[in-house]
C-alpha cells in the first residue's frame, strides 16, 4: 500500500511586525476617541467607555508579544484600524496567492521537487478573497502545476483536513504529488477595534509538500494516520458572505468579522481537542509517552499548554510542545505548520510526533506523523 509522506514544508512571513507596545498605542488613542465623542451619553450610563488596553494584558492573556502582518500602517492608525491593501486588477496575481507561491516554492526546495511534478494543489484557509475561480487554481496556474486544485475551508482546521484530504488521494494513487498551502490575512477579518480581540491574530503563508514515502528525495515525514471531525457550535462565527448585499444594513456591521465567545470556547473545545488526540493515538496502537513533539494550533499558549499536559498526562518538557504565537500570534490554520516546519529539523528516525488543528466550527484535525 502506498504511504503518504511530508516531503517539504515552507513559510512566507510579512515583511511588517506589530509588537504589542505599539498595538496598544493605537488602541487606545482609538479609544480615548470614542470616549471624548461619547461623553455625554458615557456619564448619562447609557453606554460604557471603551477600556484601555495594555501590553501586559496581552501576554498574560494569550501569550502573544507580536504579530507579522501585511499591512502595518492601516491598523495602526486609529482612525481607520483596519489593513489598507493596494486593489488589484483581474491580470494581476492575488494577494493570497502571491503569499503561497512564496511558502510553495520553500516547500518545493525541501522536497527536491519541481512546480511541473505536482498534480494537486489545495488553498485551505480560514478566508478567502474572493468566491471564484478558486485561489487553488490560481496558484496552480502560477507555479505551472498541472492536475487538479481547489479551495478549502475549516476555519483554523483547514490544514490537517486539507493534508488528510491530499494524503487520502496520495495513499489511493489518484496523485503522486501534492501540496496544501494555508495562506491566511487574518489581519483583514479582526476587528481591531475589539479589546477582547484585538490582538489575535497575525497574517502568514504555510505549505507542506505530500507524496507517497517511496518517492521521497530527503529526510520526510510518513503519515501514519489522520483524523477529522467537526462539531456545530456558534461561539466562533463570521457572518460575512455573499448574501450580505441582499440584506438592507449593509455597513461595516461587528459581526462581519471575526467573533467569539472566548470563555465557552476554553469550555468546550479543550477537553474536545484532548480528547481527539488521545482516540486517535490509541486507534493508532501509539501511547502518548512515544511522542516526541506535539505541533498544536497556535491560538493560546494556555490552551496549548493543557492540551500538552492532557495528552502527555504531564506538563510538557521544553521543546516538546513548540510555540511560535509569541512571534506570529494567531495565524488561523497556518499556526501548526508554522511550528512543524520551524520545530521539526532535529528529529531523528523514528520519532514520532502529532500536528494538531482546531477552531471554528467546531473542527478539529490530527496527524500522526514518523521521522523517517
Amino acid at each position: 500500500m502506498i504511504q503518504p509522506a511530508i516531503t517539504g514544508s515552507g513559510v512566507f512571513t510579512p515583511e511588517n511586525t506589530i509588537t504589542n507596545d505599539e498595538l496598544v498605542v493605537a488602541f487606545n488613542a482609538y479609544a480615548d476617541r470614542i470616549n471624548a465623542e461619547n461623553a455625554d451619553a458615557i456619564a448619562a450610563g447609557e453606554i460604557e467607555a471603551v477600556p484601555h488596553s495594555s501590553a501586559d494584558f496581552i501576554v498574560s492573556a494569550s501569550g502573544i508579544e507580536q504579530r507579522y502582518v501585511m499591512d502595518k500602517t492601516g491598523v495602526l492608525d486609529p482612525g481607520r484600524m483596519f489593513p489598507h491593501l493596494r486593489a488589484r486588477s483581474d491580470d494581476e496575481p492575488s494577494i493570497m496567492a502571491e503569499m503561497a507561491v512564496d511558502a510553495i516554492t520553500k516547500a518545493l526546495a525541501q522536497a527536491g521537487r519541481a512546480a511541473s511534478e505536482v498534480d494537486l494543489v489545495i488553498c485551505a484557509a480560514s478566508n478567502h478573497e474572493r468566491a471564484y475561480p478558486a485561489i487553488a487554481v490560481e496558484i496552480q496556474s502560477l507555479i505551472g502545476a498541472g492536475g487538479f486544485a481547489f479551495d478549502m475551508n475549516v476555519a483554523c482546521s483547514s490544514a490537517t483536513f486539507g493534508i488528510q484530504a491530499a494524503a487520502d488521494m496520495v495513499r489511493s494513487g489518484s496523485v503522486k504529488c501534492a501540496i496544501v498551502v494555508n495562506p491566511e490575512i487574518c489581519s483583514a477579518h479582526l476587528e481591531w477595534r475589539d479589546r477582547d480581540c484585538h490582538f489575535i491574530f497575525g497574517d502568514v503563508a504555510t505549505a507542506v509538500v505530500i507524496e507517497p514515502d517511496a518517492n521521497a528525495r530527503g529526510a520526510h515525514f510518513t503519515i501514519h494516520g489522520t483524523r477529522c471531525a467537526t462539531e456545530f457550535s456558534n461561539n466562533i462565527r463570521n457572518n460575512n458572505g455573499f448574501l450580505r448585499r441582499t440584506r438592507d444594513q449593509m455597513e461595516d456591521r461587528r459581526d462581519m468579522q471575526f467573533m467569539q465567545n472566548g470563555r465557552k470556547v476554553f469550555k468546550e473545545v479543550l477537553p474536545m481537542v484532548s480528547a481527539h488526540i488521545l482516540g486517535h493515538l490509541e486507534d493508532e496502537g501509539w501511547q502518548a509517552d512515544c511522542l516526541k513533539r506535539l505541533w498544536l494550533h497556535q491560538a493560546n499558549k494556555t490552551m496549548n499548554d493543557f492540551i500538552g499536559k492532557k495528552v502527555l498526562g504531564r506538563t510538557p518538557e521544553p521543546g516538546e510542545q513548540p510555540n511560535i504565537l509569541q512571534d506570529y500570534a494567531n495565524t488561523s490554520s497556518a499556526g501548526s505548520i508554522i511550528a512543524f516546519s520551524k520545530y521539526s529539523g532535529d528529529m531523528q528516525p523514528g520519532d514520532r510526533g502529532v500536528i494538531c488543528s482546531f477552531g471554528a466550527g467546531y473542527s478539529v484535525g490530527s496527524v500522526l506523523v514518523e521521522r523517517a
